[in-house]
């Protein structure tokens, strides 16, 4: 379904969230004060203007409040992207996402009304350290504090088994919520679908768990 998106702030990170939205068939305004930059993105977005969103009248000129979602990307500058996201919030946009620069940052935009904080670098960066923990380990999401979602790739050790002989769930407390195999992909594999080494596994599980599928079961 198509939707709206107001995407302000176009360095790096608001760039790529917008090309990826409107390759993806939604509608996208793309806002920054740098004309440079708005130049840059006028082919990778639905609309673009050169303006000051910290602005109030600037956002309801621009028609802001008639966007269903908003993602504001200017991380580095505090001051502004708090502005901002309180704006959006008082005119009326339902859903806005913010970029942080650090946990103070994001502390201050929850307290204004942002609907989700979003740290890159740090989320890269435990990304990252969990695949440098090891080489089973191709992608990382946090669910909460306690629970993740982890891809891993199956060793020798499972042997051509189905989950049913595998026994996961029992045996180690997680869920596997899909295999890939090359570029097939089975959601929500059966008990009797089986698993073959190089297969990356989806799984779902407390931290601990997930840990200890990945020493001892994979």
């Amino acid at each position: 379904m198509k939707k709206q998106f107001l995407v302000i702030g176009l360095g790096r990170f608001g760039s790529s969230i917008c090309k990826e939205l409107y390759k993806l068939g939604h509608e996208v305004l793309a806002i920054d004060l740098s004309p440079e930059r708005v130049e840059l993105l006028r082919d990778f977005a639905s609309h673009t203007a050169v303006a000051n969103a910290a602005d109030e009248g600037n956002l309801k000129a621009l028609g802001a409040r008639n966007f269903e979602h908003a993602v504001v990307a200017i991380g580095d500058d505090l001051q502004t992207s708090v502005l901002c996201t309180l704006m959006l919030k008082e005119i009326g946009v339902p859903i806005v996402w913010v970029k942080a620069k650090d946990l103070q940052h994001q502390k201050i935009l929850e307290k204004v009304g942002a609907d989700r904080v979003i740290q890159p670098e740090n989320e890269m960066g435990i990304r990252i350290a969990h695949h440098m923990d090891s080489e089973k380990v191709i992608d990382y999401i946090d669910l909460s504090e306690d629970y993740s979602i982890i891809e891993l790739i199956a060793s020798y050790k499972l042997g051509n088994k189905s989950l049913l002989e595998l026994d996961i769930r029992a045996k180690y407390n997680c869920t596997v919520l899909a295999i890939k195999q090359g570029e097939a992909v089975n959601v929500a594999p059966m008990p009797e679908d089986r698993v073959k080494q190089g297969d990356i596994l989806v799984v779902m599980g407390h931290r601990s768990d997930l840990k200890r599928f990945e020493e001892k079961g994979i």
